[in-house]
């Protein structure tokens, strides 16, 4: 049994994010593991750095998805916010959130830390969850902040990266759920991931918790497409008032 077009990819990207410093600071937290269709999942270290910036990153992502294989990139920070976050500022749609926090919000130009002093950080209850986080065990608020594992930091400096790759990239980007459930079959496609559900699968090795977290979300994804059972991945099991819902709070590949 073969798996369809529109879930078969070239290669794989796992990327565990950081939040921390500025845009344009190398952070050992930053890792990038690529894998191909049936090879072995290998770090990806920048040309002129030890490690990673935010800003190198997106720019090496930009180029990758106009010019390379069809690839499945997965990024773990959250991709939106709950609904009572659109709710509370008029936002009709996710590219209207987008427009609106890069506006507001330009974590691409500076450190989240510096806007969250300055009082420039929307917020709502550390408690307030998206639907795709409350069916996890463990998933955290998008604003929860200062605790362990918590992704709202990673969270707040990747939406404006996000945005500016929609720009950057046009039809060949495919932003998972909110461009549709169905990936199209030509381009590559961005969603957001969780390493926890699945990161003990695969050995860790001598990888730090960064470097692994990356590892093995390229590893799942090339594992799911393996076993042709990707596609089932890019349809939850959701009501069509959930879907709608997932429309603006995203989902999290692999929960369902």
């Amino acid at each position: 049994m073969s798996a369809d077009n529109t879930t078969t990819f070239e290669r794989f990207i796992g990327i565990d994010y950081s939040g921390a410093k500025a845009p344009d600071d190398p952070l050992s937290g930053l890792r990038v593991f690529v894998s191909t269709r049936n090879g072995h999942a290998e770090e990806i270290r920048p040309t002129s750095l030890r490690h990673w910036t935010r800003q190198q990153l997106f720019k090496w992502l930009a180029d990758e998805i106009c010019h390379d294989p069809r690839s499945l990139i997965g990024i773990d920070h959250g991709f939106s916010f709950p609904k009572i976050y659109f709710l509370r500022h008029a936002l009709a749609s996710w590219p209207e959130m987008l427009a609106d926090f890069i506006a507001r919000t330009p974590s691409h130009e500076h450190s989240v830390e510096d806007l969250r002093q300055q009082h420039r950080l929307r917020t709502e209850s550390s408690t307030s969850l998206r639907l795709c986080e409350t069916w996890t065990s463990s998933a955290k608020s998008v604003f929860q902040f200062d605790v362990q594992g918590s992704v709202a930091k990673s969270t707040y400096a990747g939406l404006p990266w996000l945005h500016l790759l929609r720009q950057q990239a046009g039809n060949k980007l495919h932003c998972w759920p909110f461009d549709g459930f169905e990936p199209p079959q030509q381009g590559s496609v961005i969603c957001e991931v969780y390493p926890s559900l699945y990161k003990r699968r695969y050995a860790r090795a001598d990888r730090g918790k960064d470097a692994h977290d990356a590892y093995a979300t390229a590893r799942w994804m090339q594992d799911m497409q393996q076993r042709n059972v990707l596609s089932t991945y890019f349809q939850p099991p959701l009501s069509s008032e959930e879907r709608e819902l997932a429309k603006l709070e995203g989902w999290i590949l692999g929960v369902r």
